[in-house]
């Protein structure tokens, strides 16, 4: 039994060192989780911002309103469509290299 002497210390670092890497990988998918919906809130906003001018809410053109509200949630505005009153489009950003794309339609209710 003198040889399993301390082996107890390194089983603690080995459950200590795995809890932290499961740690890190938890808080990193929670902020992968909320840069992707900064992004689906730019999309989201710059349809209602778009789908607002089209009505006539607000002057201005929609997909230059819908770009600026995109712009200013951190994303860039990359498709905008406006038919009618019914505006969609695509909001893109990127975290740590990956791309994130998120499209959103606002208008009247079909």
């Amino acid at each position: 039994m003198r040889g399993e002497r301390g082996s107890g210390g390194i089983l603690a670092l080995t459950v200590l060192a795995l809890l932290s890497v499961i740690a890190l990988a938890v808080v990193g998918i929670g902020i992968a989780l909320a840069a992707r919906q900064r992004v689906v809130a730019a999309a989201d906003a710059g349809a209602l911002a778009a789908a607002d001018t089209a009505l006539g809410i607000h002057p201005g053109v929609p997909c230059q309103a819908a770009a600026e509200v995109v712009e200013a949630h951190g994303a860039v505005l990359s498709e905008c469509r406006v038919e009618g009153v019914v505006a969609t489009i695509t909001a893109r950003a990127s975290f740590a290299g990956i791309p994130i794309a998120v499209s959103a339609r606002a208008g009247p209710p079909r």
